[in-house]
């Protein structure tokens, strides 16, 4: 057995167990490092060289979660889903429910969209948006499965279709970039169209998880995301009309800040700095909440972090070329099943990596001689690498579409990462993208 596909498997089995997948992480990385030969030191050098890949995001995600604990502690989340709850009466069971539903998750979809291109701030807006409104969820009775769903596809399928922002960097630059760099000779028109069809796929299964799979009510509790002197609740009572402002302006702000410096950091710190000068909740109450804020991300952190370690021992191994060419040994003639060997081997190697930026020039250089001796089109081709790079991207447990929504919607620690937001996202996206991916590369 290939030592990547070994490691992605002990990966997976121990974080279905719900084992840490920080400790899966670590232990899949030991396991696939010894198993391909490597010595034990040159495994923990190159874990520890990759590591620091994964830091500037664990950090920004530390920061961004001391502003939306903040947020919260200044009572404006309480009073905003208060009204919202008892403007729309959704303790007496009103019949529209399922509209308020569809209408809470069409304004998700859009942010996230817009996250990739219009305002380019890609998950950062997750921690920021969603926590202030789980208690709006809550009354809902909103499976948050589906929010997950919703949340993986706006900033996935997004960059993976339009060539604007991400989707310019994803699509022109990488994609079509390292194609051409490896034989090819393609258009920037001829990548969107290519990836139509596995986006479409993408597109049923969202649609199957939120009218299907996860359309019953969940039941979930209200829990305070901070604590200090007073109750958010409390807090909200005693909001003056200006600082209602400056928590406007803190939220434009931090937009604002880490657009203009390229910098989520930055950003996040600006909006925790306006908050404390606001007088919103004590300044004793600084360092607490920015410690609870750091706790609230300390996950998805961590799990960003042993991800960068676990993929620096992976490419350090050299088995994801020997993965490919095994791969090509045992499909013979057959064009159906090479579309489909080949996606599956990407499913593999983005699992393990968890992001299909870095796997596409991987993918692209091994992956279209083998495309071109099979007889395939360069828009078969565009598909089949696009796909594949794109696979692991919405279902892997280490992967910032599956760690974005995790940090969000288990802010007050009801939503577990792993089957609640990688298995979902993983049966609805994965499989439709295998299936029509592989339509594509046959039709194409």
């Amino acid at each position: 057995m290939n030592a990547v596909v070994l490691a992605i498997l002990v990966m997976v089995v121990l974080s279905l167990s719900r084992i840490s997948v920080v400790f899966a992480l670590i232990v899949a990385a030991l396991v696939g490092g010894l198993y391909s030969g490597m010595p034990l030191a040159e495994i923990l050098e190159a874990f520890d060289a990759g590591l620091g890949n994964g830091a500037t995001v664990a950090l920004a995600y530390a920061v961004l979660g001391a502003f939306a604990v903040a947020l919260s502690r200044s009572g404006i989340t309480e009073k905003l889903s208060a009204k919202a709850i008892a403007g729309l009466k959704l303790d007496a069971g009103i019949p529209n429910r399922r509209l308020i539903i569809f209408t809470l998750l069409g304004i998700l979809l859009a942010f996230g969209i817009s996250s990739q291109n219009l305002i380019p701030v890609h998950i950062a807006f997750i921690p920021v948006l969603v926590p202030p409104l789980l208690k709006l969820m809550n009354h809902l009775r909103l499976d948050r499965r589906a929010v997950a769903c919703v949340l993986t596809f706006s900033v996935t399928a997004t960059y993976m279709l339009l060539p604007v922002g991400f989707g310019a960097i994803f699509l022109n630059v990488l994609l079509l970039g390292n194609l051409n760099d490896a034989g090819l000779d393609v258009t920037a028109n001829m990548v969107p169209q290519a990836m139509l069809i596995p986006i479409g796929g993408m597109a049923l299964g969202l649609v199957f998880a939120v009218l299907i799979s996860y359309r019953r009510p969940r039941d979930y509790q209200d829990r305070f995301l901070a604590h200090g002197d007073e109750t958010p609740a409390q807090a909200a009572r005693q909001l003056k009309p200006w600082q209602i402002g400056v928590l406007i302006l803190a939220l434009v702000g931090t937009v604002a800040v880490q657009l203009l410096s390229d910098s989520m950091v930055l950003g996040g710190l600006f909006g925790f700095g306006i908050l404390s000068l606001s007088g919103v909740f004590h300044w004793h109450e600084q360092d607490t909440i920015f410690t609870e804020g750091m706790r609230l991300m300390a996950q998805v952190g961590f799990i960003m972090i042993s991800a960068a370690g676990f993929a620096g021992v992976m490419q350090a191994t050299g088995e994801v070329e020997a993965l490919v060419t095994s791969s090509a040994q045992v499909i013979g003639d057959s064009r159906g099943l090479a579309a489909l060997i080949m996606l599956l081997v990407g499913l593999f190697i983005t699992m393990g990596i968890g992001s299909s930026f870095s796997t596409i020039p991987i993918i692209a250089s091994l992956y279209v001689p083998l495309a071109v001796n099979f007889g395939f089109s360069p828009m078969a081709i565009i598909a089949l690498v696009g796909t594949a790079a794109a696979l692991g991207d919405a279902g892997s447990p280490v992967s910032d579409s599956t760690l974005g929504p995790t940090a969000g919607l288990n802010a007050d620690g009801q939503h577990d990462h792993i089957w609640d937001s990688v298995v979902p996202t993983f049966l609805h996206y994965n499989i439709p993208l295998v299936i029509f991916g592989w339509i594509a590369a046959m039709t194409l």
